[in-house]
């Protein structure tokens, strides 16, 4: 029976280290491309499967599918967007259905596998600017993140 318990505990914790994507997709995924090299010249990696991950700027659904605006940002193990001020820019994913916004909403992080279809040039404030575009093919989307609670008191009922 110990070893029983002590055996559901080591593949609950295995588990709980999944990569978000699915092995399947995982597969296909091509990770000797680095995001740096991907976003300088997008057209040269075309049909390519990749794995990019952010945080979500603007959403915008159509008659032909979904646009997500994502602010790129370094993954971690699991796949989620790290924490990080590092980025390499933005990049569209485009989802063929309804997301919906309220749910999909900006400053969510979300991680992507998806086929490159290019690039594509749209307005970013006053600028021309030119953005990865890529048609997902798996998309995560994350909850949101709770800082752990830290606490401090001296005496009784008093916290600082």
């Amino acid at each position: 029976m110990k070893r029983l318990f002590i055996l559901l505990i080591i593949l609950s914790l295995l588990g709980s280290c999944a990569h978000v994507v699915s092995q399947h997709i995982m597969e296909q995924i091509d990770k000797e491309l680095k995001p740096g090299v991907l976003f300088k010249d997008p057209h040269a990696y075309k049909g390519k499967t990749v794995l990019l991950g952010g945080i979500i700027i603007s959403l915008k659904n159509t008659d032909e599918g979904t646009y997500i605006e994502v602010l790129q940002k370094p993954l971690d193990y699991r796949g989620r967007p790290e924490d990080a001020d590092i980025t390499y820019g933005r990049f569209i994913i485009f989802y063929e259905g309804y997301l919906d916004s309220a749910i999909y909403s900006i400053g969510k992080e979300i991680t992507v596998a998806g086929e490159v279809l290019g690039k594509t040039i749209r307005p970013l404030g006053e600028i021309q600017y030119q953005y990865l575009l890529l048609k997902s093919k798996e998309i995560h989307l994350f909850k949101p993140r709770h800082p752990l609670p830290i606490r401090f008191s001296i005496g009784i009922w008093t916290t600082f």
